[in-house]
């Protein structure tokens, strides 16, 4: 006689709880067990943190890839937590496929820094095209940009982003790399908007992120303050 399945849990929304499920829908998986939830990284302090929000005690295991990169992963089994996963959006087998996520709108900034944690990148360099035309200012370049398999889901990224604080980005589609592969989609975010994209998902000193990631941003906005600065000495 197979087992019965737990009831039904509504789990309680929090800004820590919100960045968890962002990492999940990026770097996480569901098992055709129905139970079992599976968060995959290189990077232990990414799952150190993931641990943290949603209070686990599993152990982080690693594999080691064909290629000779080592990944670590978070696996735990909880049939309330898989069904309620479920119900918001996520699915087995979700890269290609996933769509919109019943996220709050009050804890999506904590959602969309798990999200760029996880399939998102924080890219700045140094653009010295006009100090080599005798000014004597650097302008730094920063962008944000947000790979998934799942058109459906940048599409709705996007949308949402523009809703809550009315940064548009712009969507671009990555051709696949061989037969075998799809296509991958990509929203990306400019300097000006990435500037206040930091702002708004880096909101407090103390939420939860993968610090390296926000070092990279925090650096960048500092770089840019002062170049600003220079640059208005310069024409002044």
């Amino acid at each position: 006689m197979p087992k019965r399945r737990l009831p039904e849990k509504d789990f309680i929304w929090t800004p820590n709880f919100a960045y968890a499920v962002g990492l999940l829908v990026t770097d996480g998986n569901l098992s055709k067990s129905g139970r079992h939830i599976t968060m995959r990284s290189a990077e232990i302090p990414m799952l150190e943190t993931f641990k943290d929000c949603l209070g686990l005690k599993n152990k982080i295991g690693s594999t080691i890839r064909k290629d000779g990169h080592i990944h670590f992963r978070v696996q735990f089994g909880n049939v309330q937590f898989y069904d309620w996963l479920l119900k918001i959006g996520l699915t087995p087998a979700k890269s290609l496929t996933i769509g919109a996520i019943a996220v709050p709108d009050w804890v999506f900034p904590d959602y969309l820094r798990g999200v760029i944690d996880g399939d998102g990148n924080i890219q700045t360099y140094s653009d010295k095209y006009n100090y080599y035309k005798g000014r004597n200012y650097i302008t730094q370049r920063l962008f944000i940009r947000i790979v998934s398999g799942s058109e459906r889901h940048i599409i709705w990224l996007q949308n949402k982003i523009q809703c809550l604080v009315q940064l548009h980005g712009a969507i671009i589609k990555r051709p696949p790399i061989d037969e075998k592969h799809s296509p991958l989609w990509e929203l990306k975010f400019a300097k000006k908007e990435s500037m206040k994209l930091i702002d708004w998902i880096y909101y407090n000193p103390s939420v939860p992120c993968l610090q390296r990631k926000r070092d990279i941003a925090e650096t960048a906005l500092k770089i840019i303050s002062e170049q600003k600065q220079k640059k208005y000495e310069f024409i002044n």
